[in-house]
This record gives structure tokens, sequence and C-alpha cells, in this order.
């Protein structure tokens, strides 16, 4: 489902998704509220939520859908501006984000991707974010992580939180893809996250990451 109050927007991607075999637009929304309605009727597998929307913002939309009934999954829509809000529909449960201006063939991959069950960090976008929180005046203090984390996944976390791929943190650590995805399964369980999106949240609360990094 599209969710976006620039009718030209959402015209735009569903043109281009309609030439697309594997993906289908089940509906389109204007405001956060409509999308909320739209997702409890339709049930869609993915929403491209748009983040600043009349009335109802996409963030609360992003809460009120991932606590509700059903299987939908949220990707954020956003420009290079608004890191603030799309740090906020993080924490309300969305699975990645994207940038307005990607690629079409790169926005249809993230859709791919968050639709079968992962979820989705840009590398630039996840450390121009990080950056973004770290440098604040007033930042929050440090939450401490589970006392059952090692600091070989303290490691990991670290990586994830700066963007690499599995494939990256095992070649920067010397260690296999199947290694690195063991320690990510962990940190999942240790951690209570649901996904990627959630460990890079846990990393910044832990103080792992700096606008340095």
């Amino acid at each position: 489902m599209l969710a976006d109050d620039q009718p030209l927007v959402r015209a735009g991607l569903r043109v281009l998704i309609t030439d697309t075999a594997d993906i289908e637009v089940a509906g389109e929304a204007g405001t956060g509220a409509e999308a909320v309605r739209i997702v409890r009727e339709l049930g869609p597998d993915v929403v491209l939520m748009d983040v600043r929307m009349p009335g109802m913002d996409g963030i609360e939309a992003t809460r009120r859908i991932m606590t509700g009934p059903g299987h939908t999954r949220v990707l954020v829509l956003t420009t290079f501006d608004d890191d603030e809000y799309v740090y906020g529909a993080l924490r309300a449960g969305a699975s990645g984000f994207l940038v307005k201006d990607m690629a079409l063939d790169d926005i249809l991959a993230a859709v791919r991707v968050v639709a079968a069950g992962d979820a989705l960090i840009a590398p630039s976008v996840t450390r121009r974010l990080i950056a973004r929180f770290t440098g604040r005046p007033d930042p929050a203090p440090p939450r401490l992580l589970p006392e059952g984390v090692t600091e070989r996944e303290r490691e990991v976390l670290r990586l994830i939180a700066r963007g690499l791929t599995n494939g990256e943190i095992a070649t920067r650590l010397f260690i296999s893809v199947a290694t690195v995805k063991a320690h990510v399964a962990r940190l999942l369980a240790k951690l209570g996250a649901r996904d990627r999106v959630q460990l890079v949240i846990a990393a910044y609360e832990a103080g792992l990451v700096s606008a340095s990094a």
C-alpha cells in the first residue's frame, strides 16, 4: 500500500510498480488515519509510508499499524532532512526506511526484503541518522546492554549500527558469514529485538556508536 499525501508521488509509484510482476499496489492513502484504516481493511504485506502527512503523521500511523492485528510491515519514505522523524518511525516499529530519490529498482528490492520478513537500513542513511542523534547537545544517558551480551556480540552490534552487511562484518572480523548470522540471532534474542532495525536503535541507546563513526 502507498501512503503519501502527494497524489503525484502515489501515482508515479503506482505506474512504475504496475509493470512489476511480483508486486501489486493494493491501495493508497493520503493521510496517516486513512493508512491505518486501509491496512485494517486490506491487510497488505508492506506499506510505503510517508512521514509528514496532515492530521495523523506517518510515525503515529506506523505505531498503530504495528500494534494492531495482522502481518503488515512498514517501510518509511523520507528525505535526508527527516532524520528525526525517521528515528521516531523506527521506534514505532517500522522495518526500515527509504529515501524518496532512490532508484525504482532499489525501492522494489527494499519492498521484497521487508515482505520476506527482514529489515532494510541503507548504510549511508543509517550513518547520518546515528550521527545526528549522537551529536545532539543533550543526548540521553546510555542504556546498559544485558550482562549476557559478549564482547564479540558488542563488536558485531556496533558494526550493524554502522550499516555493514553480514558479509562486510565477516570480512572485518575475519569470521564466516554463518558465524555473523549466529551472532545476530543471539543479539536479537538477548536484546528482545524484532529485527536489524531495532538492533541499530539498541546500539545507539547503549552508546556503541558515535558521530565520528
